[in-house]
């Protein structure tokens, strides 16, 4: 049997978004249906956004190619918005793909396998 789930959650002060998310198994295409316009339209309006995204990829198997072209032409669009992006893991592969995500991001990529650490980085707690 294979699980997939995505949950995302987003706050707002001001011109600064938080955006934490939990996927479990692989995300697809229809994943980024979700995902894309709910950001667009919390985004839709601020001149110059500023976010700060926390992924919870423990349980993240990894992106079908569909999955991944979407991801790539969401950084490219809004990659100069993110300031920090903490990605949570417990795989070799999550590390080496949170340093490519890097080139495409003007904010900050870290990679951790502790979630405390994740948020209190992504938080600057």
């Amino acid at each position: 049997m294979k699980k997939h789930g995505l949950s995302i959650g987003l706050e707002r002060v001001d011109d600064t978004f938080f955006v934490s998310m939990k996927v479990v198994g692989q995300l697809t295409h229809e994943d980024y249906k979700i995902i894309t316009p709910l950001l667009e339209s919390a985004l839709q309006g601020v001149e110059s956004p500023k976010i700060d995204l926390l992924m919870d990829a423990t349980e993240l198997e990894g992106w079908v190619l569909r999955a991944a072209w979407d991801d790539l032409k969401l950084g490219l669009k809004h990659g100069k918005s993110f300031e920090r992006i903490a990605i949570v893991g417990n795989q070799r592969w999550l590390e080496v793909s949170a340093k490519v995500g890097s080139w495409f991001m003007s904010g900050k990529v870290k990679y951790f396998e502790d979630m405390a650490e994740a948020t209190a980085w992504v938080s600057r707690a």
